[in-house]
């Protein structure tokens, strides 16, 4: 099984990123999906979740309204559309999948970085 996240990068505050999570390895639809995030001396947490049925999202109020998770199950992919970032959203993000009910069937990405400054 493989998570490959990209679409990281520099941005300028009030800018916007794409994040990509491909799949591979697994039945992507069977998947709750997931994107977390991680900054320097700070704890993983949960930014974005699309489960495998019905496609239900849910945000961190961090990030409600300013971020959107989408999954397409044709390409087996993940999306994180991240607009008006601020400097506070810099973190390394990862994907996640957890089987929808085999909830010990877990995987994460390897991270891409995200930079919001000016």
């Amino acid at each position: 099984v493989q998570l490959v996240e990209s679409g990281g990068g520099l941005v300028q505050p009030g800018g916007s990123l794409r994040l990509s999570c491909a799949a591979s390895g697994l039945s992507f639809s069977n998947y709750d999906m997931r994107w977390y995030r991680q900054a320097p001396g700070l704890e993983r947490e949960l930014v974005a979740t699309i489960t495998s049925v019905g496609g239900t999202t849910n945000y961190a109020d961090s990030v409600k309204g300013r971020f959107t998770i989408s999954r397409d199950n044709a390409r087996n992919t993940v999306y994180l559309q991240t607009n008006s970032l601020k400097p506070e959203d810099t973190a390394v993000y990862y994907c996640n999948a957890q089987h929808f009910w085999a909830r010990s069937s877990m995987y994460w990405g390897q991270g891409t970085q995200v930079t919001v400054s000016s």
